[in-house]
């Protein structure tokens, strides 16, 4: 299958590795190709510059959101950061029109002021915009109506959703949301093909506000273990 990954950041290169593996045809995009490979310095989380990451995987193509989005056969993976999300995609939304979106993105914001701030050990925690009573994922909907919007792999680090068994041999649960069936069932599928085996269908898109909240509880969970910088563990729904 031809997939496309919107993002070059940790999480895009553990979803572009493993899809490699499994013998896909993988298309990154980026907003800009020439820059992304000219940075030599490594990103803001500490991972190598793109172009070095990207010599390991030659068979790897890097082209524009838009070339990279109409070059998929039917389905695209969203790795662009929450905050440029909607405007990124909107932009690229005839490109994206027809094909199934999973979305794994938080939409944080960074560097903001609050009277009680959360501290980390990586500074102030960011909010969550939009929060209760919007999602990312459903403003991304409706901002591409023609295309199949499907919120998923955003409860677990990407490297934990792309090898679920290196956690508890694969004992724990991954949730998928959407308001088009066969897209959901893309997005099982491809969660199989990683080694997951409880996979809970959550229903509609709007309990995408849950998993994207979610993200709050899983940095406290990442503290209390001792991994403040991406916590590595699964979660289980025992019914």
């Amino acid at each position: 299958m031809k997939l496309a990954i919107l993002g070059t950041g940790g999480g895009a290169r553990a979803q572009t590795a493993k899809l490699a593996e499994l013998g896909h045809d993988v298309i990154v995009g980026t907003r800009d190709p020439e820059a992304t490979l000219a940075r030599a310095e490594p990103d803001i989380m500490g991972n190598p510059p793109y172009g070095q990451w990207l010599a390991d995987y030659p068979g790897i193509t890097l082209l524009s959101f838009a070339d990279a989005a109409a070059a998929a056969d039917d389905l695209v993976i969203n790795g662009i950061d929450g905050h440029n999300a909607v405007a990124a995609l909107t932009a690229v939304a005839d490109q994206l029109a027809g094909k199934t979106l999973i979305d794994y993105a938080v939409p944080y914001v960074y560097q903001h002021e609050t009277d009680h701030p959360w501290p980390t050990p990586w500074g102030v925690m960011p909010k969550l915009d939009p929060c209760d009573t919007d999602s990312l994922a459903e403003q991304i909907q409706r901002a591409l109506p023609d295309t199949k919007v499907v919120k998923s792999f955003v409860t677990q680090e990407q490297t934990t959703v792309v090898s679920p068994r290196a956690i508890g041999d694969g004992d724990h649960t991954m949730f998928v949301a959407g308001d088009h069936a066969d897209a959901k069932q893309q997005a099982i599928d491809l969660l199989t093909s990683y080694g997951w085996s409880d996979i809970l269908d959550l229903g509609p898109l709007v309990c995408a506000r849950g998993m994207e909240m979610y993200a709050h509880m899983h940095s406290a969970i990442g503290f209390g273990l001792g991994q403040p910088f991406g916590g590595h563990f699964g979660i289980k729904v025992v019914r």
